[in-house]
């Protein structure tokens, strides 16, 4: 069967949700093919922050910078369940960068973008601050500063929601095999045997983006995708408090340490050249070696390899600015379109970052605007996202309204609820008075109301999707729970 749209998205990473999300909203038919899962390669394995990128301005990326300070604020707005307020901690060493420099750094970051939600940045005497205490004794001075962080693949799985909810057909688990055009029109072939024609189409295929111009449309093109693979770990809680550290290195690369689900510690990231397929990759010996060194030259408490957890290793699709060191290569995207006279318009997207995402999206539709002449405006900066309704954007009052509304529910759970679905968990919930109305108890904190939402509303096809992608239970549920898990999906 051949369905017509106006715009076929390829890749379900977060540019490819966002701009299916956009284009929707416009009033345009989109179609979103991703090959595996919603945030199934480097859209669910980032460092999970809203953030400016402090170490940008080093390599005078101000218009980056700038672009995603105001961003951060515009997420906090839409999506206050998943995004949230993040102190950083930044213990200064003098022989690596010196402290006006930082200060002046921070000032820069504090109104580059303008700031109106989040406190702004000041020096703290750690050898008297409580942030301090789990910092070795060397480390008296340092700065803190704000940033947010946000359930990653979480904001991915919620742009295709609202996509859907638009009039995007969304459909994972499904490869463009192959695309090409005939005159003003794409017509494209899936690995499950369907067909579709768009007006344009869109290359949002992440790692892959080179490749699916080589194999899928066949097009020559020059090589500017510059691959760097970003590692993270996860170890056991090694500080009390809320707020997260930023700590610097002698090779000049930063490493945050950041609370994590509730009873570990976050700690990433490297940037280490990658060749090969970017489904392989994985974290080396090295890199774990290196993170670790990280957090033993700050912390009282030391770490080994042993302690790790859980870990991670994503695929950063980078434009290639031909700098040499993989840490310097920009974070800002770029946007490379194709249109022939008399044929289909091809947008292919390099770089990026989550922080951005939105803004990217705008940028595309205003790409492809001379070739969809019937798409509406912009209109995602003032629209919350699915969830993301919360009365003032506070969650702590949102919090306490459910737990009043659902006393049943035990605090845990009423808050592991509220941070994944926001005022969205009142459809998950439903007309539940108990627990043992929530459906099949597959054990902890896992009900049967929560797996089928997820299965209805956000694409979950494996227990992997809902461990690890809708939500981190990965962490916490044992191997019965999720063996129960699993055999829903056989």
């Amino acid at each position: 069967m051949t369905d017509g749209y106006d715009l076929l998205v390829v890749g379900g990473g977060i540019n490819g949700a966002g701009i299916a999300r956009d284009a929707a909203g416009r009033g345009l038919k989109v179609l979103l093919v991703e090959q595996g899962d919603l945030a199934s390669a480097t859209s669910s394995r980032s460092t999970k922050l809203i953030h400016g990128g402090l170490r940008y301005l080093e390599y005078y990326e101000f218009r980056l910078v700038r672009e995603a300070l105001k961003e951060r604020e515009i997420l906090l707005n839409a999506a206050p369940h998943i995004v949230w307020p993040l102190r950083f901690v930044l213990p200064h060493e003098r022989h690596l960068r010196p402290a006006w420099m930082i200060r002046l750094g921070l000032l820069l970051y504090d109104h580059l973008g303008g700031r109106h939600r989040l406190p702004g940045s000041r020096g703290v005497a750690l050898d008297r601050d409580p942030v301090g205490r789990p910092l070795k004794e060397s480390f008296r001075r340092g700065f803190v500063y704000s940033d947010c962080w946000v359930e990653d693949s979480r904001m991915v799985a919620l742009n295709a929601r609202d996509a859907a909810e638009r009039g995007a057909d969304i459909r994972t688990r499904t490869r463009c095999v192959s695309a090409a055009r005939e005159g003003d029109v794409w017509r494209a072939k899936f690995s499950d045997g369907g067909q579709a024609t768009a007006r344009a189409l869109v290359n949002a295929a992440g790692p892959w983006v080179a490749q699916f111009l080589d194999q899928g449309l066949h097009l020559p093109h020059r090589s500017v995708l510059r691959l760097v693979k970003g590692s993270h770990i996860v170890v056991p809680r090694l500080f009390e408090g809320d707020q997260a550290y930023i700590l610097q290195n002698d090779d000049r690369r930063i490493v945050f340490a950041i609370p994590y689900e509730r009873n570990f510690t976050l700690i990433g990231t490297t940037d280490v050249p990658y060749e090969g397929d970017p489904a392989d990759v994985a974290i080396s010996e090295e890199e774990t070696g290196y993170l670790c060194q990280v957090i033993n030259r700050y912390f009282r408490k030391s770490i080994s390899p042993a302690d790790v957890v859980w870990h991670y290793a994503g695929v950063r699709p980078l434009y290639d600015d031909a700098s040499a060191d993989a840490s310097a290569v920009t974070r800002d995207y770029v946007l490379d379109l194709a249109a022939p006279e008399g044929g289909a318009p091809l947008l292919s997207i390099f770089g990026g970052k989550i922080t951005t995402y939105r803004r990217l999206a705008e940028h595309a539709m205003e790409k492809l605007a001379p070739y969809l002449p019937k798409a509406g405006g912009t209109w995602t900066a003032s629209s919350r996202l699915p969830g993301g309704d919360i009365p003032d954007a506070d969650f702590a009052g949102f919090l306490a309204r459910l737990q009043v509304g659902r006393p049943w529910l035990p605090a845990d759970l009423a808050r592991r609820y509220a941070r994944a679905y926001g005022t969205r968990v009142e459809r998950l919930l439903g007309e539940a008075k108990s627990l043992a109305e929530l459906g099949r108890a597959y054990g902890e904190d896992l009900y049967g109301a929560e797996v089928e939402y997820l299965i209805d509303q956000e694409w979950a096809r494996s227990a992997e999707d809902i461990l690890w992608r809708r939500s981190k239970l990965g962490l916490h549920l044992s191997p019965a729970t999720k063996a129960a898990l699993a055999e829903r999906f056989r």
